[in-house]
């Protein structure tokens, strides 16, 4: 079983507004057993988990962490290419590893975090966000490198224009109405201080730590701070 299912099922009784000794009496266990499930210390058999789907109301799929929809829409991740687990460095360029792994784990992060939110809408629009900037990025690049603009679907002019710009910058607004959204609605949003993350994902927050200070010391710069 997955860290997800943990994270999971502390979030959904949380969420339902009850204690840990109400939730395992209802669920017909004992409130120390479950709270080896939630904290990852035992894992549950599938009688378990069919009780717990029923309970909180949620597929099974939701609760392992193979999907946001807690109806069960599912993307097998496994089928998914995983360039994070690549060995060894790219050819040529110790830089380039570097600031790889860096955006990789920060990324990693960033998702991770959404993803205990239970919102598609943060999630995609995070996603759209993040794709419009790779995108650009790679299209330049295509381009240095003789690339035809006829390659993309995207004309050559549209992007000349900005055309990716104006969508990420409509993928910011719908992340924002997204947390608006969930602030309204009094959701469990994870904990961002720097000790819960450092805690929960040690490795992932000296990441993301470095690309924050790395973008904040440009940003000062350009102001001549």
């Amino acid at each position: 079983m997955n860290e997800d299912f943990s994270r999971t099922l502390a979030l959904l009784r949380q969420e339902k507004g009850i204690a840990q000794r109400q939730a395992a009496k209802e669920l017909g266990i004992s409130q120390a057993l479950l709270s080896h499930y939630e904290n990852g210390v035992r894992e549950p058999g599938l009688a378990f988990v069919r009780k717990a789907c029923d309970y909180y109301r949620v597929s099974a799929d939701y609760l392992l962490g193979r999907t946001l929809d807690r109806d069960g829409a599912v993307i097998d991740a496994q089928e998914l290419y995983d360039a994070s687990s690549e060995k060894g460095s790219l050819k040529g360029s110790i830089a380039a590893t570097l600031q790889k792994k860096l955006l990789v784990n920060t990324t990693s992060l960033l998702f991770e975090l959404l993803g205990g939110t239970g919102s598609r809408e943060a999630v995609n629009a995070a996603a759209g966000y993040l794709g419009g900037a790779l995108y650009q990025l790679y299209r330049m690049l295509h381009r240095a490198a003789g690339g035809k603009d006829k390659f993309f679907a995207l004309g050559g002019t549209a992007f000349s224009m900005d055309a990716v710009d104006a969508e990420m910058r409509l993928a910011r607004v719908s992340f924002a109405q997204a947390l608006d959204a969930l602030e309204a609605e009094d959701a469990i949003l994870p904990a961002m201080d720097s000790a819960a993350l450092s805690q929960g994902y040690p490795g992932l927050t000296q990441s993301l730590t470095q690309v924050l200070h790395a973008t904040e010391e440009e940003t000062n710069k350009l102001l001549g701070r």
